[in-house]
């Protein structure tokens, strides 16, 4: 199993100080964080689009660019690319750009977005919401297919026998489809052959069983080999060497957080009780020790047989020398133990 880190880079008063850093200094963190868990062997470091103040990165492959400088071997994946409010060919140009700078380390995952700021900014029409995405999905994956392209759309200009370059380092470039558990969008990443990144950030994992195995089936019945397609589950988190102090870190900001988007769309605001509810064994957030994050892991595992996981450590701004420090027990602690108890299943994979 890959283990990795994705981040929405959060520009929000600390809730310990009421302090905000600067945009600079959070991306100087964010870089410090990818070379930090690049170095402790961590396989994969993703960044989120937003477009909100609350939020550093609105360009993740201009960031994921960055960090190739500074690393040498964990993957750079965006966490998502909005690809439904982005031009296709920019997107794949950006990452192709990405990946050679990488040497052929680049990813795109590929998503419709949580939050809607995009689209009035690039001047796209919210009812088109799920039509802008499986067709801009659908000319992307044509780009990366072909070098010249030959392309029409209901909401794009037409493409005759454009050339479109650089070309990456690798063939193909790895697309990835996240979803958050609506039926449709698992079948499309399975129907199309695309692994798929399943977001379950709350509520118990078990009730998401079902998609995972809808995908694996819709994928067989489009024709595709399910044990080539890569599943991923992304889920927040945060780790400490003792239980509690990583609760009682990662609480209020995680508070702050959802706190302000429940407010946005009628939520009401999380508890303490449900907090801690939902880092039990069974709940949804990886909070806890090394050991506690290790046995979820694998009972996920047990669940799911997913290929990939990927943890969302700042789920609200967190003080820089606790999220370094939970990214070295992420890498040197929980990654080689969760290796070691799954490598006797990897070696029996034929």
């Amino acid at each position: 199993m890959e283990l990795g880190i994705y981040t929405f880079a959060e520009a929000t008063p600390d809730p310990r100080t009421g302090r905000t850093i600067s945009p600079a200094e959070r991306l100087a963190h964010l870089l410090e964080e990818v070379e930090l868990a690049d170095a402790v062997g961590l396989d994969v470091y993703g960044v989120g689009e937003h477009h909100r103040r609350d939020y550093v990165v609105a360009t993740p492959a201009v960031v994921l660019a960055a960090a190739a400088a500074r690393t040498k071997r964990i993957r750079l994946t965006s966490a998502v690319t909005v690809l439904s409010s982005d031009d296709p060919v920019r997107v794949f140009q950006e990452f192709a750009t990405v990946d050679l700078l990488s040497n052929g380390r680049a990813e795109i995952m590929a998503g419709r977005g949580s939050f809607i700021e995009s689209f009035p900014l690039f001047g796209y029409d919210l009812r088109d919401y799920d039509a802008l995405f499986s067709e801009k999905l659908e000319l992307l994956l044509a780009i990366r297919e072909n070098e010249r392209v030959t392309w029409h759309g209901a909401h794009r200009a037409p493409l005759e026998d454009q050339l479109v370059l650089p070309r990456p380092v690798q063939t193909p470039l790895p697309v990835w489809v996240a979803v958050g558990g609506t039926p449709q969008s698992v079948v499309r990443a399975a129907s199309l052959g695309l692994p798929m990144a399943l977001a379950i950030i709350g509520g118990s994992p078990e009730r998401f069983k079902p998609m995972v195995d809808l995908y694996r089936r819709a994928a067989a019945e489009a024709g595709h080999d399910p044990a080539t397609l890569p599943v991923s589950i992304n889920s927040h988190g945060f780790i400490a060497s003792d239980s509690g102090a990583a609760a009682d870190a990662a609480f209020p900001p995680y508070l702050d957080v959802m706190g302000r988007i429940g407010r946005e769309r009628g939520w009401p605001p999380p508890t303490r009780r449900q907090f801690d509810a939902e880092r039990s064994p069974t709940g949804a957030l990886f909070i806890g020790d090394p050991q506690q994050v290790i046995d979820k892991v694998l009972w996920e595992h047990e669940l799911f047989r997913h290929d990939r996981f990927l943890i969302q450590l700042s789920v609200g701004t967190m003080p820089h020398d606790q999220m370094l420090k939970a990214i070295e027990l992420f890498g040197t602690v929980v990654a080689p133990a969760v290796r070691k108890a799954l490598a006797p299943e990897a070696a029996s994979v034929p």
